[in-house]
């Protein structure tokens, strides 16, 4: 119901949102502000509360997902022509990244061939997959920014979650040692059994063992998952984060986007919220000026496609102009604040001129205030986001991923 009424509010869309197969296409990424992500699906355990694509580790497989990546990217650069293009940001993501820590420099080395990284270039990791000869091949291979998963501190906790226990401690500081310009830890709350005291506890010891940066993020059931414990309803969430913003505050951290705190002038690790961004390997998607699209979940299917010279989209969403932007608007509203200047150059148009009554609207019930720069979410309207985000997951991401990840090659995928 509120994905369905935000469709038609703000993009004037009242029939659902349509995905269809789209072999071999790629859209038109000639814009400002480009990112690049490069998705690894690989772990050695598979964590049953992560809903992210991800398959066993296996050494045969690994070998002709990387022949195939580094392929995709030579026709990925075909395509459109790209030739030391500048691109701000840079991420690996899972999986766990760092499970090919003897790959990651062939891959980084063939993505400077055709692309210049002016920002910053980071990679999520397990604490399992952290030791100081890691630390150092990652430093070696340009990274710089660094996502550490460690969820919670209490083995009660992540044992509720069905995860083992690590040294995350050990994991972190080895991180903090070893010169990154930023250190996120990720953290989620919600989880059964834990309370405002072990979550502060977790918070207080990420900021303690090195964390620049403590994302947190509500647990969440999907439908494929196989969780053995359900998350905690809105009114337990609320008190949690209430809690959070509190811990926040008293550790030195400020509120960054809706679930992020980070140091003060300290750079942010985030590896989501880009104006147009361009994904390598099996899952990972692109955004360019007017077009979604998805790369197919089958690392089988995805080497298939790849080693025949095609580019490996499952599925495609054309934007009318409208809800371009709303998408737009929905990302940055993750992030609390609606850049004025950053919007204007992204679709030639000005953010209240294209949205008057919504923006009047935010304004008059406290949601969002403008400024001289643009418009920030108040901590309700970050609240109500915090909501929204929660019910466009299940909605829409859900649904998405849970037939991508059983239909190589959906034919269609409607939204409503």
């Amino acid at each position: 119901m509120i994905t369905k009424a935000l469709r038609i509010f703000l993009g004037k869309h009242f029939s659902p949102f349509q995905f269809r197969n789209a072999p071999d296409y790629f859209p038109d990424c000639d814009v400002p502000n480009l990112g690049l992500y490069v998705h690894i699906p690989f772990c050695a355990e598979l964590c049953p509360f992560c809903p992210y694509f991800k398959v066993r580790a296996e050494p045969e497989l690994m070998t002709r997902y990387l022949d195939a990546l580094l392929q995709e990217i030579d026709l990925v650069a075909e395509r459109t022509g790209f030739s030391g293009r500048n691109v701000n940001s840079l991420y690996f993501g899972g999986g766990s990244p760092a499970i090919m820590i003897n790959d990651l420099l062939t891959i980084r080395r063939k993505i400077d061939m055709y692309f210049n990284i002016s920002g910053h270039t980071g990679i999520e990791l397990h604490p399992r997959d952290v030791n100081p000869a890691a630390v150092k091949k990652l430093r070696d291979c340009g990274f710089d920014m660094a996502s550490l998963g460690i969820q919670s501190f209490s083995s009660l906790l992540l044992s509720n979650l069905g995860r083992p226990a690590y040294d995350a401690r050990g994991s972190l500081k080895l991180l903090a040692q070893g010169g990154f310009a930023a250190i996120d830890v990720d953290l989620i709350f919600g989880i059964p059994g834990q309370t405002t005291v072990s979550l502060r506890d977790d918070f207080l010891k990420a900021a303690e063992y090195g964390a620049t940066q403590i994302s947190t993020y509500p647990f969440m059931d999907f439908s494929y998952t196989q969780n053995k414990h359900k998350p905690m309803d809105l009114r337990q969430k609320k008190i949690l984060l209430e809690c959070l913003l509190e811990t926040a505050r008293e550790a030195g951290f400020s509120r960054t986007s809706v679930w992020t705190f980070g140091k003060i002038n300290v750079p942010r690790y985030s590896s989501i919220t880009r104006d147009c961004f361009i994904g390598f390997g099996p899952s990972a998607t692109t955004l360019g000026k007017q077009d979604f699209k998805m790369n197919t979940f089958s690392v089988e299917a995805y080497i298939e496609a790849v080693s025949g010279g095609k580019i490996p989209t499952a599925l495609r969403h054309p934007f009318s102009s409208r809800t371009r932007k709303v998408y737009w608007l929905f990302w940055n509203c993750y992030n609390g604040f609606l850049s004025k200047k950053i919007y204007s150059e992204l679709f030639g148009s000005g953010i209240e001129k294209d949205f008057p009554f919504a923006l009047s609207l935010a304004w008059m019930l406290g949601i969002a205030r403008p400024g001289h720069e643009g418009w920030k979410l108040t901590a309700y309207g970050s609240y109500l986001f915090h909501i929204v985000e929660q019910h466009y997951t299940r909605q829409y991401i859900d649904k998405t991923w849970n037939i991508s990840m059983t239909q190589a090659w959906p034919e269609k995928l409607f939204l409503y």
